[in-house]
């Protein structure tokens, strides 16, 4: 007798499979999801009634045969539609149906059964098949139709949910910190955890919380309970440091990384696997940088591999290594420096001649950036010279080409910026010390940018070496410490509150070391002419 197939189902429906998989790629669209069993049962008009077996059941679509033995045309996840024509004996042919990967049974009754063997129900019970009753006035068709139906219907939730976690991720690679706000959205939108590592399994960002068979009492997860407000208890981020997973699971999502780490010709793109309840994926970004993508989720959904999939593409933008400036070029400048050559020598191997401005930075909120972060700010400001600081409150810092144009440095969104104005290569240390005070300033003041500029106006119109000679005089009595509080109490027009804001220091600091200038300078501070004079000295050193 002749198979009698339905339709094909659209594509992308497929059988779950057990243990891991490697080398699969991000497809363009999610795939069907499978059908609830319970979902068919309640569909008005088909009359269907389940009489064995287990209540739950994923449906991925629906054969019809009446052969004796159909388990060489199955390929796992159908509801099978049967009269019992050639039903014979029903414990072999439920225990076929099993091993084949059959979801359901739908038997039909009449014309050639009045009622449903009973030795066929005690077999599903036994085997744990579903088995449901067909009434007599239900075509196998119409089951049929109402399976392909909600099949549409749940695809086109799928790609409704897909669309908006596209939407949801683009958005957050747009933010000041966009690496770890693409992880807190997709681990919102999978509902679970998303983890960068490095090749070696280490992590370098984290968002959301493991399954909750892996948490504490307090019910978060060992690395959630360290760093779920972003913080370590010594005050660090958990993107400012790499270090080890903890638990089980978390282990063995890190093993699963190293599968897929581009460390090796042949490495696979993804893999997934399972630990206990917990789906795990990982997913080798681009750029060569050995990072991966991995996901631990109580739940797999068909349109999370898609989810996934954007989510990598995006990472692998934001990742990879800035190339607006030529790498060898930077490469020899390094090397030559080491060597012992000097600025002025380097300078034409890492940019154009013209003047570049130093800009320091810090985060708005007052987190800790990382290489990432800070890269994503020198991209924005046009430079691929980042140095991101040893973390803590280190300020990072960018060498952006100035072109001779004081506004070439514009504010970012979560960055408070402090710029020197363009200068030579060959004098950057005097602007490196400019931009920070400026940084310093910024934020006492709470704006966005301030910009630190070498000496102009009236003060150009003096010798250098005579004003540097008239500035070492009349400082000489103060300490570095003494000339740096009386530098930005005068910038920030004797403020107290501000003046201790920018230098992290209590407001009666601020107001004894001004004491002590006045007082080894013998000088009324209060006096504008003093302060003027004060002022131009300070801006020498």
């Amino acid at each position: 007798m002749e198979e009698t197939p339905m339709p094909t189902p659209p594509a992308g429906a497929s059988a779950s499979s057990a243990g891991a998989s490697a080398g699969a790629t991000p497809v363009s669209g999610p795939p069907t999801p499978p059908i609830p069993l319970g979902e068919l049962l309640a569909s008005k008009g088909l009359g269907l009634r389940r009489i064995a077996g287990p209540a739950e059941a994923d449906l991925l679509w629906v054969h019809t045969s009446e052969m004796a033995d159909p388990y060489p045309y199955l390929l796992g996840g159908e509801l099978l539609l049967s009269a019992g024509v050639l039903l014979t004996d029903p414990d072999h042919y439920v225990a076929r149906l099993v091993e084949a990967g059959a979801a359901a049974l739908g038997f039909g009754v009449r014309p050639v059964h009045e009622t449903v063997p009973e030795a066929l129900i005690e077999a599903c019970d036994r085997h744990g098949l579903p088995l449901l009753e067909v009434p007599p006035e239900t075509p196998f068709t119409a089951i049929a139709r109402a399976v392909w139906r909600l099949m549409a219907e749940a695809r086109h939730r799928e790609l409704r949910r897909v669309t908006r976690a596209q939407q949801a991720l683009a958005s957050a690679a747009a933010r000041p910190d966009p690496v770890p706000a693409v992880l807190h959205q997709l681990a919102t939108q999978l509902g679970g955890r998303a983890v960068l590592l490095t090749a070696k399994g280490e992590e370098v960002h984290a968002a959301g919380r493991l399954p909750a068979e892996e948490t504490h009492a307090g019910g978060r997860s060992p690395v959630e309970e360290t760093y779920t407000a972003g913080r370590s208890p010594a005050g660090e981020t958990h993107a400012a440091r790499r270090h080890a997973p903890q638990g089980p699971t978390a282990e063995a999502l890190a093993r699963l990384a190293r599968v897929v780490a581009r460390v090796r010709p042949g490495s696979p793109a993804s893999a997934t696997d399972a630990h206990g309840g917990t789906h795990l994926s990982a997913y080798a970004l681009g750029g060569g940088e050995g990072l991966v993508l991995a996901l631990a989720t109580r739940r797999r959904e068909p349109g999370d591999h898609t989810v996934a999939g954007i989510a990598v593409v995006l990472l692998s933008l934001l990742a990879a290594p800035h190339q607006g400036a030529d790498a060898a070029g930077r490469s020899a400048a390094l090397v030559r420096m080491l060597l012992g050559a000097s600025p002025a020598e380097v300078a034409p191997l890492v940019g154009p001649e013209g003047p570049w401005a130093v800009v320091h930075a810090r985060r708005t909120d007052g987190t800790p950036a990382d290489a990432l972060t800070a890269g994503t700010l020198g991209a924005s400001l046009g430079s691929a010279l980042v140095d991101a600081g040893r973390g803590g409150g280190d300020a990072v810092r960018v060498l952006v080409p100035g072109g001779g144009e004081p506004t070439r440095v514009a504010p970012q969104p979560g960055w408070t910026l402090g710029a020197s104005a363009p200068t030579p290569l060959t004098a950057l240390d005097a602007a490196d010390t400019l931009a920070a005070r400026a940084l310093a300033r910024a934020e006492a003041t709470r704006a966005p940018l301030a910009v630190d500029s070498l000496a102009s106006g009236l003060a150009a119109l003096i010798p250098p070496d005579q004003a540097a000679a008239h500035a070492r005089t009349l400082l000489a009595p103060l300490t570095a410490p003494l000339a740096d509080t009386l530098r930005c109490w005068l910038s920030l027009h004797g403020s107290w509150d501000r003046t201790a804001v920018a230098l992290g220091v209590h407001r009666n600091t601020v107001r004894q070391r001004i004491g002590r200038c006045a007082a080894l300078l013998g000088t009324d501070l209060d006096d504008m002419d003093v302060r003027t004079e004060l002022w131009f000295a300070l801006r020498q050193g």
